[in-house]
């Protein structure tokens, strides 16, 4: 089935190939806009118009099934390798810039990210404010649902595509005495097995890149979010296109594919993009901020553990997804550094 966005028609929507309005029927300020399924992929500025005025956009092609299938055997593989060497949070870490830091260091700096995610996003210190329904939004094995929900003294659901996270997960929570406040399932983030507005704080750390229709994904995270609860979104994002520019330049779009290809990604957008569909959302307290400068050691921290011997034996012994990623790490760094990619913080909150 379509689905039915509001966008604004001040700033285009950017993805690898952004779809930019001309069209008469828009009015100044919104523009209704149809699209199918993965509206925020790759698409050519090719369009027909309603009778209401309305543009439809051609449906995604991508085959979603093909991709939830290959990212969660890529986390099937790649999952106990990380939690050997890295522990249970499978995300970046927060650094002072231009820090020199040590392993023990960088598991740190994976728990100030949340720590500082939370700080962003105004969640308040009194215990009477504090969140005490979570959702973890592609959760991993677990480690933000069980670090907040310990927190918070709050219960926390996670989801996941990867059968062998949820199963890890779970045997962390029951290990850690939290079975009772904490559990994870196998469900798709954009059909989310939840009832509306059942979660007062939605967090999403580092897999709304892995989402083929982002229109979806967050009107999902809206529609699951309590009245009054906040959504957080850490993502990795492209840059924001320029007021000039129709798309992002061919070598640009040439690296994303490639770190696409690795790592089971569907097509990137901007903050910017994200920001004009919480707004289409009528969500409230919208904010984001570029972190890239802050997680600038992980990248090459993850390379030089993967090079250590026992980085090297678990990594051959892994399989081919796992693998294949590792080559890609040194295309992340490349991105950051060329400011391609943007490391983004994403927080709302949803009227009352």
């Amino acid at each position: 089935m379509d689905t039915l966005a509001r966008i604004s028609n001040n700033t285009p929507i950017s993805c690898i190939h952004p779809f930019r309005s001309q069209s008469p029927h828009f009015p100044t300020s919104f523009a209704i806009i149809r699209v199918g399924r993965g509206s925020l992929t790759p698409i050519r500025a090719s369009t027909t118009s309603t009778e209401r005025g309305e543009v439809v956009l051609p449906p995604q092609r991508q085959d979603d099934k093909q991709l939830q299938k290959g990212i969660a055997e890529f986390y099937d593989e790649s999952s106990s390798i990380w939690e050997d060497i890295w522990g249970d949070h499978m995300h970046h870490g927060f650094y002072d810039p231009d820090s020199t830091v040590s392993v023990s260091d960088h598991r740190a700096a994976q728990i100030r990210m949340i720590e500082e995610s939370l700080r962003f996003a105004s969640i308040s210190e009194e215990r009477t404010k504090w969140p005490k329904r979570i959702v973890d939004v592609g959760c991993g094995i677990g480690g933000s649902s069980r670090y907040l929900a310990e927190k918070f003294g709050a219960t926390s659901v996670g989801i996941t595509l990867s059968p062998v996270q949820a199963q890890r997960a779970n045997a962390l929570a029951a290990a850690q005495g939290l079975a009772q406040k904490v559990s994870f399932q196998v469900a798709d983030a954009l059909q989310q097995p939840f009832s509306d507005g059942q979660f007062d704080l939605v967090w999403s750390m580092e897999s709304g890149e892995h989402m083929p229709d982002k229109t979806k994904f967050v009107g999902e995270l809206a529609r699951v979010a309590a009245p009054g609860g906040t959504i957080i979104i850490v993502t990795w994002c492209h840059r924001d296109l320029g007021p000039e520019e129709q798309s992002l330049q061919p070598w640009e779009q040439d690296l994303l594919k490639k770190i696409c290809d690795a790592f089971y990604l569907p097509a990137w957008c901007s903050a910017a993009d994200y920001i004009k569909l919480l707004r289409s959302l009528s969500l409230q307290d919208i904010k984001s901020e570029d972190w890239s400068r802050f997680v600038a050691p992980f990248w090459p921290a993850v390379i030089r553990s993967a090079l250590t011997w026992k980085g090297l034996t678990s990594l051959l012994s892994s399989g081919q997804k796992t693998i294949k990623g590792a080559l890609a790490m040194p295309l992340m760094i490349e991105g950051y550094k060329k400011g391609l990619i943007k490391f983004a913080i994403i927080t709302c909150r949803k009227p009352e």
